[in-house]
């Protein structure tokens, strides 16, 4: 019995060193396949990109943006990145976000900006948006330093980014205060929050709640659906038909927009709410889709 009991006593000593190793060993497969998704990512930027990154629009660290020019650029039109992450996360340098779009865009003579923003909880995204607005501002006015066409800017986001640029595609006078030209159009990836007041006023995830609070004119203030007017910009609002309410609010958006003149595409795809955004610029119907309308819209 006793030699049972030293037993057992041994190898209750012994799993804590069993998980501390298998952390450990979980850990460095994670940095692993991070470091190989990154030099992936790395390789897959078409030959002579050019790179600038944390270009400063504010005093703020994270008011920042990087550009991926191709080679030998020159006034070519430029699509203006926003990442997603809930309002209160993410990075312009999120895998899957800035580079296969440069991979895909710069061969096609554009200019791809990725964008950062102040988040949760130092920053509503009402701030957010205003963030956005002196970034594109910024970068239109330094766009001849990296090859870009100021007046031919595109935005884009994906999730809450997306919710963003649909704010200032619907609100466009909140970029000319900023100081921004007019962009050409939006393209919306799978946003669900395009009429914030209606989500507020029904069941909701608890997300919406620690974004947009319970002040119902803080709700309008930062719904897309309720800055529309005929000076709003054309957009194309891609959504996934596997969620129940992005569709849904892409529709109701392009509706209300109807009754502006306002151009609204809405884009349904069999794509998860991640596979929006990492498969755009894979060989694709949805990528060719986009394209066309990121085409059509700066010539």
């Amino acid at each position: 019995m006793r030699v049972l009991r030293l037993a057992c006593c041994a190898l209750m000593l012994s799993l804590p060193l069993l998980v501390v190793a298998q952390t450990r060993g979980e850990r460095l497969r994670h940095l692993l396949g991070q470091r190989q998704a990154d030099a992936a990512e790395t390789q897959a930027l078409p030959a002579g990109t050019r790179v600038l990154r944390d270009i400063a629009y504010g005093q703020d660290p994270a008011q920042r943006y990087d550009v991926y020019a191709p080679a030998e650029a020159h006034g070519l039109p430029i699509i203006a990145m926003v990442h997603g992450g809930g309002w209160s996360n993410g990075d312009k340098d999120n895998p899957g976000l800035a580079t296969p779009k440069a991979a895909y865009w710069l061969p096609r003579r554009y200019v791809l900006v990725s964008i950062n923003y102040r988040m949760l909880p130092d920053a509503d995204p009402a701030q957010q948006a205003r963030d956005i607005a002196a970034a594109i501002a910024h970068l239109q006015q330094h766009a001849k330093d990296w090859g870009g066409d100021a007046s031919r800017t595109m935005l884009m986001g994906h999730s809450a980014g997306a919710h963003l640029v649909a704010l200032l595609g619907a609100d466009v006078e909140a970029l000319t205060k900023a100081g921004a030209s007019r962009p050409r159009a939006v393209v919306a990836l799978d946003s669900a929050a395009m009429n914030v007041e209606q989500i507020m006023q029904a069941r909701h995830f608890p997300l919406y709640d620690r974004a947009f609070g319970a002040d119902p004119s803080a709700w309008v203030a930062v719904s897309p659906w309720h800055h529309l007017s005929r000076a709003s910009l054309p957009m194309l609002a891609v959504c996934s038909s596997r969620r129940d309410d992005s569709c849904a609010q892409a529709r109701g958006l392009a509706q209300r927009a109807q009754t502006f003149g306002v151009a609204i595409q809405v884009l349904p795809e069999d794509l998860s709410h991640m596979q929006i955004n990492r498969t755009l610029g894979e060989a694709s119907d949805y990528t060719s889709a986009v394209d066309r309308f990121i085409a059509n819209a700066v010539k």
